[in-house]
């Protein structure tokens, strides 16, 4: 089964320009898959998102211990201030991650859920996409395996900042979102707006 890795840098402010041309070549020998790097344009600032997909837990974890031994951090010692990662695993029911030119505006959406209630979430989001889904496509949702748990993330291309927000409320008055219960099962929410890295795969 894959897992999925987003890793998260916060970086000194405006290097982020110095960084990445770092981070595309640390990620060459980091293992696994790369689909998508973005830099935060809305939401919580000077971050650098980087989203990965292993094989399994076992190549996931050999590449977090190469992370964390590293003298310098995937290239980001001089500029890095914070680093955290998540591990996930997609919704049962949903494809792998499609790479591609699917943005170039990507949301990143984050939502704690009530203890209990993952199975409710994603049976809700399995019975509501089709119909969210002909509105504009989903990237992926996933939920964690670590860290402030439980919870999901959710990531969607736009062509726009403006469709986004066109969308979003189309689909709230057309009924056929958010999910049917949804909404009473979550806790905090958090989102950022990414623009994709000029290597990133999901563009």
């Amino acid at each position: 089964m894959s897992i999925y890795d987003l890793t998260t840098l916060t970086v000194r402010v405006a290097t982020q320009g110095k960084a990445l041309p770092a981070i595309e070549e640390h990620l060459k020998t980091a293992g696994g898959e790369l689909l998508g790097v973005w830099n935060a344009d809305i939401g919580a600032l000077n971050q650098i998102l980087i989203f990965r997909r292993f094989d399994d837990a076992n190549a996931l974890v050999e590449a977090r211990q190469r992370l964390l031994a590293a003298p310098d951090p995937l290239g980001c010692a001089d500029w890095l201030e914070k680093l955290e990662t998540g591990t996930y695993v997609r919704f049962p029911w949903l494809p792998e991650v499609e790479t591609g030119a699917r943005g170039p505006v990507y949301e990143l959406r984050s939502y704690g859920i009530k203890y209990g209630a993952l199975g409710a979430t994603i049976d809700a989001w399995e019975q509501a996409m089709p119909a969210r889904g002909a509105l504009s496509p989903l990237v992926g949702a996933f939920y964690a395996l670590d860290g402030e748990s439980p919870r999901f993330l959710n990531i969607w291309p736009y062509k726009s900042v403006d469709e986004r927000s066109r969308i979003r409320a189309e689909a709230v008055a057309s009924g056929v979102w958010p999910p049917v219960g949804g909404p009473a099962n979550l806790t905090h929410m958090t989102s950022t707006i990414g623009l994709p890295a000029a290597f990133s795969p999901l563009r």
